[in-house]
């Protein structure tokens, strides 16, 4: 990052090249358009080219540092869009009366605050996995190595903490 923030282009290159598929993955994941997510993606870089120098490496790693900014971007997009983004568009549109909306949002919100309170409950190590593995999309291995612990340990820590969660979210 001190070499963006000095203007190395090379450098630039090479993180764009390192991570780019997954921070599109994270931008898609949001918001579920391949052309709005290259667009997202774009401003994600501009981003992180304009501000490598406000990166803290004791506050968090690289990777951290711009899924965030990506995560950002998109749910700033998504927000952009405003009430008709889950809309379907009229000629697709299906009329259906089986629940009421309302109560479908409500559930969705609770489902939300369970799994948040379940994830509270597990251990900060467990925890931790669980969300980079699943909410920022690191790899397993890629877990393993930032951790410097055995690909067979943080597999029986996200799987563990998995059984967890399922047993709290069934009470």
């Amino acid at each position: 990052m001190l070499q963006i923030a000095a203007g190395d282009r090379s450098a630039m290159r090479r993180l764009y090249d390192a991570t780019s598929a997954k921070l599109f993955g994270v931008c898609l994941r949001i918001l579920s358009d391949k052309d709005e997510s290259e667009d997202v993606l774009q401003e994600v870089y501009l981003t992180i080219w304009r501000r490598a120098d406000r990166y803290e490496a004791e506050r968090a790693s690289v990777m951290a540092w711009i899924s965030t900014i990506a995560r950002n971007r998109a749910i700033d997009r998504l927000r952009a869009r405003g009430p008709l983004a889950y809309a379907e568009p009229v000629d697709e549109l299906q009329i259906e009366d089986d629940a009421p909306r309302a109560e479908a949002l409500l559930e969705t919100a609770h489902d939300r605050q369970e799994l948040a309170r379940c994830l509270d409950e597990l251990d900060a190590r467990t925890r931790g996995a669980i969300r980079t593995a699943f909410f920022e999309g690191l790899t397993y291995e890629a877990l393993a190595r930032r951790q410097d612990v055995p690909l067979g340990t943080v597999k029986s820590w996200i799987r563990r903490g998995l059984l967890k969660l399922r047993g709290c979210l069934e009470r």
